[in-house]
């Protein structure tokens, strides 16, 4: 599991080398705390466009700039081996940007996923993407079921 867990500069060389063997190189990113059910069918849909899938995940910081400083609830080493031990899910990196753009800039994958409450024009480098001759795909969530909904529960059941 840790093996699937890489740093920026190994995750570049292996996406890149994948790519150099014809290889399609799908990519998502996301906070993943707390992985529920909606988050496995999600990364299995986003798996089965490709070849390999590449999960970005952000750093603590980067989920506190997000969502406040209560969050994460899962540390970012913890959330990177839950994700990492998927078997739809080939490589794990952590990056410390709010958002993705820079590293989507350095892997330049072939297909850019995100869900579909994402409209194409929000999603953060679906312009660098689809300018190197990539596609964008947006993944329908499961209804009901979020990790913000799973934190109110157990509060009330607290």
């Amino acid at each position: 599991m840790k093996s699937k867990i890489k740093d920026r500069a190994e995750i570049a060389k292996l996406v890149a080398d994948a790519r150099a063997q014809g290889k399609t190189v799908v990519f998502t990113n996301g906070c993943f705390d707390i992985l529920h059910a909606g988050h496995v069918d999600y990364l299995e849909k986003a798996r089965a466009l490709g070849d390999m899938l590449v999960v970005a995940v952000n750093s603590d910081s980067s989920v506190r700039q997000i969502k406040g400083p209560k969050r994460p609830v899962i540390c970012e080493e913890q959330r990177a081996a839950v994700l990492a031990g998927l078997g739809c899910v080939d490589f794990v990196v952590l990056f410390s940007e709010p958002a993705p753009a820079a590293i989507i800039r350095e892997l330049l994958p072939n297909v850019l996923v995100k869900g579909a409450d994402w409209p194409v024009d929000k999603i953060i480098g679906a312009d660098t993407v689809l300018a190197a001759g990539g596609r964008v795909k947006r993944i329908e969530m499961l209804e009901g079921i979020s990790t913000s909904q799973i934190i109110e529960r157990i509060k009330k059941h607290s």
